[in-house]
């Protein structure tokens, strides 16, 4: 990958790890609901699971893709029907500590997993794989993935952190409820792109 290549790959993966999606807003909501720490879990799934789905994409599912067109579909419903779940679960996350559904982080594992239905995660490795590391050998994916993995933890953190400051001002559980259902709503409205796109 020539120097301008890779200049040009930074600056896409820092713009598409930086910008508003699924995972940033959830992180936000994290930050908010139970702060920077608690959220760590949450912060590393999306790295490294997101790192592991550019590796598995750019070894083959792509082509899978390519042969059987209809999996778009599938993977397209069932991105759309969990993120609306989701964000009837952040609507409804309660306190920190009130023992009601909906007020713990998500866990390491399930962040990871989440990569798989967020359909911004799929754009993301699909542009990368295709744009960064056309010939898809394992050494231009391993790269493509690496550098992903370097700049999205820290640029998914800003979120966290973000969350976390807005926290001092969410004190009162009006607000609080608020903001969690306004964070829900953004969530259902980065679906529009997934459903008109």
């Amino acid at each position: 990958m020539s120097i301008e290549l890779l200049s040009a790959f930074i600056a896409f993966a820092f713009v598409s790890s930086i910008t508003p999606g699924p995972n940033n807003l959830m992180l936000m909501a994290s930050g908010a609901n139970f702060g920077f720490r608690r959220s760590i879990p949450h912060m590393l799934g999306i790295g490294i699971g997101f790192t592991f789905m550019i590796v598995l994409v750019g070894a083959g599912l792509m082509t899978l893709f390519d042969l059987y067109p209809v999996s778009y579909t599938i993977l397209k419903t069932g991105s759309v029907i969990y993120l609306l779940w989701l964000a009837w679960k952040i609507a409804n996350a309660s306190q920190p500590g009130t023992g009601k559904a909906g007020g713990t982080p998500m866990t390491f594992l399930q962040a990871a997993a989440f990569q798989w239905v967020n359909p911004k995660a799929w754009a993301m490795a699909l542009t990368a794989i295709s744009v960064y590391a056309p010939s898809r050998s394992m050494s231009a994916v391993l790269l493509v993935a690496a550098i992903f993995g370097m700049v999205n933890l820290p640029s998914v953190s800003v979120w966290t952190i973000l969350g976390q400051k807005i926290r001092v001002i969410l004190t009162n559980p009006t607000r609080l409820r608020s903001f969690n259902v306004t964070m829900a709503l953004l969530l259902v409205a980065t679906l529009f792109p997934v459903i008109y796109g």
